[in-house]
């Protein structure tokens, strides 16, 4: 349904003339929250409390389609929990405008890697691996919360696992819009998850550490106590129990943006520098970081790069063995 039948605002359509070589990304990133549908990429998001259905689409190489609309609150599915408020009128211009934006920015359609391009000319290790992957952006959030709540899942555990826990995440407490199979889902907000006991969360496989500690963000978000726009909140999650530095790092590289932002914890990047260090074990965190060193401001754009085009290395990985 559009905007125009729901009573909303009629829908809004964007082009987009991506500044450097790019690919519509394929999948939902593991949390089933995206869907790709004949080469249309679609995702529910909630702006103000009011549901938007944004579609992207790339008919030509260098040009993106993006379209907003706003489906009519009746025909969303809201939970019948605490802190899932279900939304009671359309969304309207500002709204549709705000969905466009952030899915600009989850999906880098405007990113321009030039600059970084020409900081790494002549580098043995990423020159060749952003000629070989020119269209490779990090898998942004639509907002910051969705990239906090996500890397708190993701703690200790591998991908797959993380993945499954979000999609049960989506579908036991998120907006749906449609059934069956065709359905969209939307990430529930922050007061959604401070309203779960931590036993609801334990029960789709977080830890008990992890269930607290995302329950924890989550109030300090829902209370207004924190704000995610800017990186003065850096602090004061991690005052938190659960809540380091590799945590706030995915806040940064994957919800604000920020190609400096460096997740140096993460096991990918362990494995990958140990075995590129020939120390035959994996790397400790600040060996990560040396490693890394010399690419600011665009650290977390060549970690990015190196992961995905030396993921056979990450892979294999050093033998575990920790480091003296």
């Amino acid at each position: 349904m559009s905007g125009a039948e729901s009573g909303g605002a009629p829908p809004l359509t964007v082009e987009v003339r991506p500044p450097w070589p790019y690919r519509l990304p394929r999948g939902s990133g593991g949390d089933g929250t995206a869907a790709l549908r004949g080469g249309i990429l679609c995702r529910l998001l909630h702006v103000e409390g009011r549901p938007v259905l944004v579609r992207a689409w790339q008919p030509e190489r260098q040009r993106v389609l993006l379209r907003a609309d706003a489906p009519s609150p009746d025909g969303i599915v809201y939970p019948p929990i605490a802190g899932a408020p279900a939304a009671t009128e359309p969304a309207g211009p500002r709204q549709l405008e705000s969905a466009v934006e952030r899915m600009r920015f989850a999906l880098g359609v405007d990113d321009d890697l030039s600059e970084f391009r020409a900081s790494i000319r002549g580098d043995r290790l990423l020159e060749p691996l952003i000629r070989r992957f020119p269209y490779w952006r990090p898998r942004r959030r639509p907002w910051p919360w969705e990239a906090l709540a996500w890397a708190v899942t993701k703690q200790l555990i591998d991908s797959p696992r993380a993945a499954a826990i979000q999609r049960r995440i989506v579908r036991r407490w998120g907006p749906r819009l449609g059934s069956g199979r065709g359905a969209l889902y939307d990430v529930p907000g922050a007061a959604v998850i401070a309203g779960r006991a931590p036993a609801e969360l334990e029960a789709i496989d977080l830890s008990g550490g992890r269930a607290i500690a995302l329950r924890r963000v989550a109030n300090e978000l829902a209370s207004g106590r924190c704000s995610l726009d800017d990186g003065a909140s850096e602090r004061l999650l991690q005052r938190i129990p659960g809540i380091g530095p590799w945590t706030v790092q995915c806040l940064g590289l994957y919800g604000r943006g920020d190609a400096d932002s460096l997740p140096a914890g993460d096991l990918g990047y362990l494995k990958l520098i140990g075995r590129l260090a020939g120390e035959g074990r994996r790397a400790t965190v600040e060996e990560v970081e040396h490693f890394y060193a010399p690419y600011a401001p665009f650290r977390g754009l060549a970690g990015e790069f190196t992961l995905r085009g030396l993921h056979g290395l990450v892979a294999q990985g050093p033998p575990l063995r920790l480091a003296a």
